[in-house]
């Protein structure tokens, strides 16, 4: 990301190009915009195909600067803590310190990033009982003691396994007990740092730094309990993730890094199967222009005056990303306990054959807790006339 100061405004006033880049992207495979959160640089997306929405609830995003001092975000971590299915998931990406001399302040920015870790509420674990910690982020570890010959030797003849023992990072896993606990996958790619820019030659300047795999992929699974006899009317707990890939990808030359990515397979037994509202839109329709939705929700919901029901297209980018939308206490049909019925107006939505999608947005979890099957609106029930204009919800 650029971190400068005007770009920073023009982001806060609209959308990143990476995030814009990444939904038209995304969102011709199902994919929706779920959270982001940026500290200057760093820029931390996630992103759900839509049948898994009402799985996912966003606990925590965070920014944890730890430049000058801990007050300046060039260096730090961000962070987004959501429940999964049930489960708890944090995910760090994070710049740390650089230079082959600065490792010790790597590692005690890492603790400390750890450690602001905490999240509001009593029902929430602290992120070392976490299901899963995915951590990434330039990472900045060097390779020690060997010269720079011999370093550009061993990646030209790709024995990167004798470069391994010298790597920072694998050095600290070995004496650190909290980071022995994570875990990566192979060193199988070329070092990432530093690169001359729009080429993939390593760093020609005066300075001519070291390769060094700078850029990381970590991961810590929670350790499963033992299975409790005591426990056997409750879903039983199974969270396992496995990696795929771990692979660089030397063709982008825009950076003096090269990117990384990982590829992890992620199996569960869902401790939540049923989401909290249940929807459905009914081919009958109250008005010559109003859509009846009808809505069951689980007892443990709690509703809020600020719920909202948005009708989207499929393929939506994001969240915010409606035709129309009602909100829920302000349409509603039936006051009964279950099932629920409101209104939707659709006279301000376009003539057309794509497939829509109705979702329940929960203000009090700041989540979509409900989204129903694609389906079409007939033709017919179609009006011309133009609605009027009314201020959307945000989140």
């Amino acid at each position: 990301m650029n971190s400068g100061l005007i770009s920073l405004l023009s982001d806060a006033a609209f959308e990143d190009p990476w995030s814009s880049f990444f939904m038209d992207v995304l969102s011709r495979l199902n994919f929706v915009k779920i959270s982001q959160v940026r500290m200057q640089g760093l820029l931390l997306l996630v992103f759900a195909k839509y049948q898994h929405l009402p799985y996912i609830q966003i606990i925590s995003t965070r920014s944890t600067p730890t430049g000058l001092y801990g007050y300046w975000g060039n260096k730090g971590g961000v962070n987004i803590c959501l429940k999964l299915y049930g489960y708890y998931v944090s995910i760090v990406n994070c710049h740390l310190p650089p230079h082959m001399s600065n490792n010790d302040q790597r590692l005690e920015h890492f603790d400390r990033i750890l450690e602001s870790q905490t999240f509001e509420g009593n029902n929430i674990p602290n992120i070392l009982d976490h299901d899963l910690i995915l951590w990434f982020g330039d990472m900045n570890f060097r390779i020690e003691d060997f010269g720079l010959l011999f370093v550009q030797e061993c990646v030209a003849k790709q024995y990167y396994h004798e470069l391994w023992k010298k790597d920072q990072l694998y050095i600290a896993k070995r004496h650190d007990p909290l980071l022995r606990e994570f875990q990566e996958g192979a060193l199988l790619f070329p070092p990432t740092y530093k690169f001359d820019r729009h080429s993939n030659n390593y760093d020609t300047s005066e300075k001519k730094r070291k390769p060094a795999w700078t850029d990381r992929i970590l991961w810590r699974l929670k350790r499963q309990p033992q299975a409790s006899p005591l426990a056997s009317s409750l879903p039983t707990s199974y969270f396992s993730l496995t990696l795929k890939s771990y692979i660089s990808h030397m063709s982008y030359s825009i950076s003096d890094h090269k990117p990384v990515t990982g590829t992890f397979e992620l199996e569960l037994n869902p401790l939540m199967s049923v989401p909290l509202v249940t929807m459905m839109p009914e081919y009958l329709w109250t008005m010559e222009n109003d859509m009846l939705i009808s809505y069951t929700s689980t007892p443990e919901f709690l509703s809020s005056p600020w719920d909202w029901i948005g009708l989207y297209k499929v393929g939506m980018r994001h969240i915010n990303d409606y035709v129309s939308y009602v909100w829920v206490g302000d349409n509603q049909v039936s006051f009964s306990n279950n099932p629920n019925q409101v209104y939707i107006s659709i006279s301000d939505v376009p003539e057309t054959e794509d497939q829509f999608l109705l979702c329940y947005y929960s203000n009090n979890l700041h989540s979509v807790v409900g989204i129903s099957q694609p389906f079409k609106i007939p033709l017919r029930y179609f009006l011309r006339d133009d609605a009027l204009y009314e201020p959307g919800p945000q989140i």
